[in-house]
């Protein structure tokens, strides 16, 4: 054995290492901070004076303590009837209706009135009722006249072409005097491809709502019939609607033809001029020498009367042309109407 105090007396007694942390051996959160001199702890106030623990000077369990923490939890609670306790409170009683809990009769009657529309939500839908009837009553309305107007006029103007042609053919019309209404003729303008029946006078439900354009025979306005050896025949239709048998006159040239057939005869027209405007009562564009066509003589003129601007009735549109050719129906069609 070595001598006491020798180097070998120090080792003789067997290595143990330090006992290991059997939680974790990673970093973590000492139970107890150890304080170390000149560094100051977490929990250390200014000048290393020690910050009382949590819940001390704030009341048990409140967090932080302090005047504002106080606060701070006085709100949360609603002890001093702050928004915290208002919105815990209507939370509760959300719940509680929830849960099927019975309400006042001063809760059921706030909560009825809740429910009930107020003034200004009941005028905004009649307002906007009102609105929406009116729009479909206008977009009816706007159907009605420039849709279902022309479809209806064209069945009847079809129609009493067809019934005009039987006729014809089956000798039961004569050319002669004509009743209000009567048709006695068609016209063709085959640049517009047009072909529509003419019927005696102007009146409107009677003639020119049914598609047809009419004849100026009325005292005042009476015009020559085609047959004259001198004269303007004059025409009127509408320009849209009711079959618009006039809408694209006004691109006629001057050269195009304008046939009017008879039961005997076709008598074929060159336009010659127009008047894109005139006043409703310049009764003079149907004059049997209308100057303002510029003509100088008598002659055998046509006149077309419609309305101007498009979709209106405040001006009056007119075209003028004169006979170039009267054809018996024995010889056939005109070239104007060959194909």
């Amino acid at each position: 054995m070595s001598p006491a105090g020798s180097p070998a007396s120090a080792y003789s007694a067997p290595y143990e290492p330090p006992p290991v942390d059997d939680e974790t051996v990673g970093l973590r959160i000492a139970d107890v901070v150890e304080s170390i001199p000149g560094i100051p702890t977490p929990d250390a106030g200014p000048a290393g004076r020690a910050v009382p623990p949590t819940g001390a000077a704030g009341g048990a369990g409140v967090p932080g303590g302090g005047r504002a923490a106080r606060r701070k939890a006085s709100r949360r609670h609603g002890r001093h009837g702050g928004a915290g306790g208002a919105q815990e409170g209507q939370e509760a009683q959300e719940s509680g209706a929830v849960a099927g809990a019975p309400l006042s009769r001063m809760e059921a009657r706030r909560a009825a009135r809740a429910r009930k529309p107020g003034a200004a939500v009941m005028a905004s839908r009649a307002i906007g009722e009102v609105f929406i009837t009116t729009g479909v009553l206008m977009l009816l309305f706007v159907t009605y006249q420039l849709w279902w107007t022309n479809v209806r006029a064209h069945a009847q103007a079809g129609n009493e072409a067809s019934s005009l042609q039987d006729d014809w053919a089956n000798g039961k019309r004569n050319p002669g005097l004509f009743e209000p209404g009567q048709g006695f003729a068609l016209l063709h303008i085959p640049k517009l491809d047009v072909v529509v029946p003419i019927a005696e006078g102007t009146d409107k439900k009677r003639v020119l709502d049914r598609g047809m354009v009419g004849h100026y025979a009325e005292e005042g306005v009476k015009t020559a019939m085609p047959d004259a050896r001198t004269g303007n025949f004059g025409l009127a239709g509408h320009r849209n609607t009711h079959g618009e048998p006039f809408r694209y006159i006004n691109r006629l040239k001057p050269g195009d033809p304008i046939v009017v057939e008879t039961q005997d005869k076709y008598f074929v027209y060159k336009m010659a001029s127009i008047l894109p405007v005139t006043s409703p009562s310049n009764t003079a564009v149907l004059d049997a020498i209308p100057k303002d066509a510029g003509f100088t003589k008598a002659g055998r003129y046509i006149t077309l009367t419609t309305c101007t601007p498009e979709f209106t009735s405040k001006y009056r549109m007119i075209v003028w042309g004169t006979m170039v050719e009267e054809r018996s129906r024995d010889k056939g069609k005109p070239d104007a109407l060959v194909d």
